[in-house]
C-alpha cells in the first residue's frame, strides 16, 4: 500500500487519517504543531505518524491537501516544491473567505472564472492536483452510510492521478464522476458553496450529492 501524507492536522486531515488507516494505508500528517495530534496518533496507533509538512511530503506517496484555502500555498511551499513532484495530491480545500457567510453563502476569495485548484496546480506545475474530498463535510467523508452510494465529483490534468484517487475513493465508498481537467473545478468548488448554505440555513451537515443520469 501507498504512504499517505496528509497536509492539515484539523478535523479533515485527522478524518482522512483514520479513514486511510482504516483501509490499510500508513498515514502521516504533517502540522506546524505535532502536540495537537498526539490524541489521534494514540488512537490509530503504528500506522499513524506526526511530522511537519516536509516530512509528510517526503513520507508520502500520495499527498492530500487539508488545511484551510487561505492557508493552502503557504502549506504547500513547507511541503516543499521538490517533495511534491511527481506525486498526486488530492486537494480538498475550497477557497473561503476568512469573513461570515451572506445569508448562509460563503464568501469565496477566486475569481468566478478561476479556482483554487487551478491556482495551485498553475504555482506547483511538478504536482498532478485532483480536486476531491471538498463538497461534504468530514462526517460522510469516509464510507458514508447512504442506502445508495453517493457521487464525489473529481478533476485533474493527470489521468495516472485520477485514476489513483479514484481507487481511493471506491475503497472510502464512493461513486466518482470525472469532470475533466483542472478548469472544472471551478465548478466542482462550488459545491462547497452549496453544500454549506444547506448546513447554514437548515442546520444539516450530514447530506451529500448524487448524480442521476
Amino acid at each position: 500500500m501507498k504512504k499517505i501524507g496528509i497536509l492539515g492536522s484539523g478535523i479533515v486531515g485527522q478524518t482522512l487519517g483514520s479513514g486511510f488507516i482504516k483501509h490499510g494505508y500508513q498515514v502521516m500528517i504533517g502540522t506546524r504543531d505535532v502536540g495537537k495530534l498526539i490524541e489521534w496518533a494514540t488512537a490509530e496507533g503504528d500506522q499513524a505518524h506526526t511530522g511537519s509538512f516536509k516530512e509528510a511530503s517526503e513520507f508520502a506517496d500520495i499527498v492530500v491537501l487539508a488545511c484551510k484555502g487561505t492557508a493552502a500555498e503557504a502549506v504547500l511551499n513547507l511541503a516543499g516544491a521538490r517533495q511534491l513532484a511527481g506525486k498526486t495530491i488530492i486537494d480538498a480545500t475550497n477557497p473561503i473567505e476568512e469573513t461570515p457567510p451572506e445569508d448562509g453563502v460563503l464568501r469565496f476569495f477566486t475569481r468566478q472564472n478561476e479556482s483554487l485548484m487551478e491556482i495551485l496546480q498553475t504555482n506547483f506545475p511538478d504536482a498532478h492536483f485532483v480536486k476531491a474530498f471538498n463538497s461534504v463535510s468530514y462526517l460522510r467523508m469516509v464510507n458514508p452510510d447512504f442506502e445508495s452510494r453517493p457521487t464525489m465529483f473529481i478533476c485533474g490534468n493527470n489521468e495516472a492521478a485520477k485514476k489513483e484517487v479514484s481507487g481511493i475513493l471506491n475503497k472510502f465508498g464512493w461513486d466518482i464522476e470525472d469532470f475533466g481537467l483542472a478548469t472544472s473545478a471551478r465548478g466542482i468548488e462550488g459545491l462547497c458553496m452549496l453544500y454549506c448554505t444547506i448546513g447554514f440555513r437548515d442546520n444539516r451537515w450530514t447530506q451529500a450529492f448524487k448524480l442521476l443520469t
